[in-house]
C-alpha cells in the first residue's frame, strides 16, 4: 500500500482484499508438510523401522479396544439402575395382573347380582325390574346396543414430528363441548375410545394427554352416540358445538369425520359409588344420618378443567 501524492490517505492494492485466497493458491501446502515432502523426496528423512511399525500398530489396536470398551461401558447400564428397573418391571406387571383379576372379579359379582335381583323380583316385579334397567343404562352401569353416531377427532397432522403445536392437537375442552352438545341433542349414551361416559365423568388434561376418568386417551378420539342419528345430527349441527367442530376443521386442520352406525356396543361402568355433599356439622348440632347421593353432576354436565383453553371463541 502506498500513499496518495498530496494527501494522507492510503492507496490499497487492487487484489488487497484477496490476500488470504492468493496465498492459498500460491502455496497450497502448510511449509511444514512441504519440507517433510521435500526431505521424502532427497531420501533424508529417516526409515520407518519395523518396530516402529509394530509399535504403531500395537498403538492403534490398543486405543480401538480402549474405544470399544468405553462405548460398551457408557451404553450398558450399571447393575444397581438394571435391577432397579427390572423390580419395576416386576411390579407393573403384579399390579396389572392384579387389577386385571379384580376387574374380572367386579364384572363376575355385577352379573351375580343381576341374576338375583330378577328372582327376587320375579315376573311380579318386572315394572320395577324394568325401571332398575332404565336407571342403571342412564347411570351408565350397563352396557348399551344400538344404532347411532360415530364421530372421529384426530390431530392435525405435522411437517415436523419434533415440534408439535398445541392448537393444533384435540384438546379436553374440545370433547367437553362435544360431548355437552351430544347430551343436549339427545345422546343416549356415550363412550369416548372405550370409556363410558356418566354423570360423574371427568374430561381433562395432563400435558399432552386428554384423561378421561383417569384414563390416558390418545389421537384419534372416536366417540361414539347411542340414539337417533338423524335427530342427534341436526341438533348438533344447530348447537354451538357444531360450529365448534366447524372451527376445528377449517382454522386449526383437526379431522372430523362423523358418521350414521346401525349397531354400536358401549361398554358399562360397573357399579359407582355415590357420595354426597353434606353441610359441616359444629359440635352443638345434631349429626345428621347419611341419605342418598347428593350433589352429582347432572347427565350431560361433563367436568371439565379450569381455566384459559387457548381456542378463539371457546
Amino acid at each position: 500500500m502506498t500513499p496518495r501524492h498530496g494527501s494522507g490517505e492510503v492507496q490499497r492494492s487492487p487484489d488487497a482484499s484477496m490476500t488470504l485466497i492468493n496465498e492459498f493458491y500460491r502455496r497450497p501446502l502448510d511449509p511444514g508438510y512441504a519440507d517433510a515432502a521435500a526431505r521424502r523426496a532427497a531420501g533424508s528423512e529417516p526409515r520407518r523401522t519395523r518396530r516402529s511399525t509394530v509399535g504403531l500398530v500395537a498403538l492403534a489396536i490398543g486405543l480401538g479396544l480402549g474405544a470399544t470398551a468405553a462405548t460398551l461401558a457408557l451404553r450398558q447400564p450399571t447393575t444397581s439402575v438394571q435391577e432397579a428397573r427390572e423390580l419395576l418391571e416386576s411390579q407393573i406387571a403384579q399390579r396389572s395382573e392384579e387389577a386385571d383379576a379384580t376387574q374380572a372379579d367386579i364384572t363376575a359379582m355385577t352379573e351375580q347380582i343381576a341374576t338375583l335381583q330378577e328372582d327376587l323380583l320375579g315376573d311380579e316385579g318386572r315394572p320395577v325390574s324394568d325401571q332398575i334397567d332404565e336407571v342403571a343404562v342412564e347411570a351408565a352401569v350397563m352396557p348399551v346396543t344400538g344404532r347411532g353416531l360415530r364421530l372421529v377427532l384426530t390431530d392435525a397432522p405435522s411437517d415436523d414430528p419434533d415440534v408439535v403445536d398445541p392448537m393444533s392437537r384435540v384438546q379436553d375442552v374440545d370433547l367437553q363441548i362435544v360431548v355437552n352438545g351430544l347430551w343436549a341433542a339427545g345422546a343416549e349414551a356415550i363412550a369416548v375410545n372405550g370409556q363410558r361416559l356418566s354423570a360423574m365423568t371427568a374430561i381433562r388434561s395432563a400435558g399432552d394427554a386428554v384423561l378421561v376418568d383417569l384414563v390416558p386417551l390418545a389421537s384419534p378420539y372416536t366417540v361414539e352416540v347411542v340414539g337417533d342419528a338423524t335427530h342427534m345430527q341436526t341438533e348438533l349441527a344447530r348447537a354451538a358445538a357444531g360450529q365448534h367442530l366447524a372451527t376445528l376443521r377449517t382454522t386449526f386442520g383437526i379431522g372430523v369425520q362423523l358418521s350414521s352406525q346401525s349397531k354400536l356396543e358401549l361398554p358399562g361402568t360397573g357399579l359407582v359409588t355415590m357420595y354426597s355433599a353434606r353441610v359441616p356439622v359444629t359440635s352443638a348440632d345434631p349429626v345428621p344420618e347419611p341419605g342418598p347421593a347428593e350433589g352429582a353432576l347432572d347427565e350431560g354436565d361433563v367436568a371439565g378443567s379450569a381455566g384459559p383453553t387457548g381456542r378463539d371463541g371457546t
